[in-house]
């Protein structure tokens, strides 16, 4: 193994899913009005849900449906998941240039991991669909009931179980979400304009670089990787 190759498989990246690989909204806010019609309420139409993108399911029905309790909430949930897995997840395609982004990644023998707060089975499926799960050394989501999903926890445990080195890996997502949880870790953070949160949402939470396009990103991580030390590899 030449020193180059040693120093790149010992660099991670993680990569969250929804609205940084896939342009999942329209299928999340199709569900999720679906899914408060079966509840009995009529969605205001005009009512910009791009927020439901990134945070914990539990926490997103909690917003849409107010204080009616936690068996409502999970009724809620339910109804949402029966809706995804019939019409959501198959309403997530690529982002242009993402493919292209994934071979580049690939050939740099870097670690790559899934961080996503979708639950891991569907998360799994919709890369399945999308032909992206050779690309990945692992994947880490929320549970099927929704648990799990917070960023903070969800790397601190890949982190573990993986053997990453938090100064030689980068989080890539599109909300706060994913800049908090990286930073929570020791990680750095990019975050992408493509997605859902937006400039000043990602340079709030402190993103360490901001990519305008799958095409700009590949380039970023390999600054940001620069500025960790990498391990001296003798012989």
């Amino acid at each position: 193994m030449t020193q180059i190759t040693s120093a790149m498989s010992s660099q991670a990246v993680l990569l969250d899913l929804d609205g940084t690989l896939i342009a999942s909204r329209d299928g999340i806010i199709v569900c999720l009005r679906a899914a408060l019609r079966e509840l009995g309420r009529e969605p205001d139409p005009g009512e910009d849900l791009d927020w439901v993108i990134g945070p914990p399911l539990p926490d997103v029905m909690a917003r849409l449906l107010g204080d009616v309790g936690a068996e409502a909430i999970e009724t809620g949930m339910r109804a949402y998941r029966a809706q995804y897995d019939r019409v959501g997840l198959h309403e997530s395609p690529l982002f242009p240039g993402i493919a292209d982004f994934m071979d580049d990644l690939a050939n740099s023998g870097r670690r790559v991991f899934l961080a996503t707060s979708k639950p891991l089975h569907l998360a799994r499926r919709i890369l399945e669909l999308r032909g992206l799960t050779g690309y990945f050394d692992g994947f880490y989501g929320a549970r099927p009931d929704d648990t799990g999903a917070e960023k903070p926890e969800l790397i601190a445990d890949l982190v573990a179980r993986e053997g990453v080195d938090p100064e030689r890996a980068v989080m890539v997502g599109d909300r706060r979400y994913d800049i908090t949880g990286a930073h929570a870790n020791g990680l750095r953070a990019i975050g992408v304009l493509w997605g859902y949160g937006g400039r000043a949402e990602l340079e709030a939470a402190g993103a360490d670089a901001l990519a305008e396009s799958p095409q700009a990103l590949f380039a970023l991580l390999e600054a940001q990787l620069a500025l960790r030390p990498v391990p001296s590899v003798s012989g």
